[in-house]
């Protein structure tokens, strides 16, 4: 898949506690909705691609390019019941985006059917509170 931009910035660090979970709450930058409450994600580094932000998440393009971006810092988490407010596109292979389920902006993270535990939160698309 093509990206049109790589990013690898790293976290303020008031968003990183301690023990590096998040220190405030994860909220959508659309509507501000809560998706996490503070102290229940990991900091992770890993890249993962996720496709541009738009509203009802259409993956369909003419080209059979995706745009979007490879980011690098995300929340982990690793119970879906962890989140207070998150919705799922439809399979897209064997991957399912993350978008906010109240404005159905995204997408926001990342989750792979192959592992249940493992639910990534891109900080670069959402808000700190």
């Amino acid at each position: 898949m093509e990206t049109t931009q790589e990013s690898s910035v790293a976290p303020d660090r008031s968003l990183v506690s301690e023990d590096g979970r998040n220190s405030k709450a994860v909220l959508c930058q659309r509507c501000g909705s809560k998706v996490l409450c503070p102290d229940t994600a990991v900091f992770k580094e890993k890249e993962l691609f996720l496709p541009s932000m738009r509203k009802k998440t259409g993956l369909s393009t003419t080209d059979g390019s995706v745009d979007g971006d490879t980011l690098s810092s995300h929340w982990l988490v690793d119970d879906v019941y962890t989140f207070e407010n998150v919705g799922f596109t439809k399979d897209v292979g064997r991957i399912k985006y993350l978008i906010c389920a109240d404005c159905e902006i995204g997408p926001i993270g990342w989750h792979s059917l192959d592992d249940k535990k493992s639910f990534y939160v891109a900080l670069e698309r959402v808000n700190h509170g």
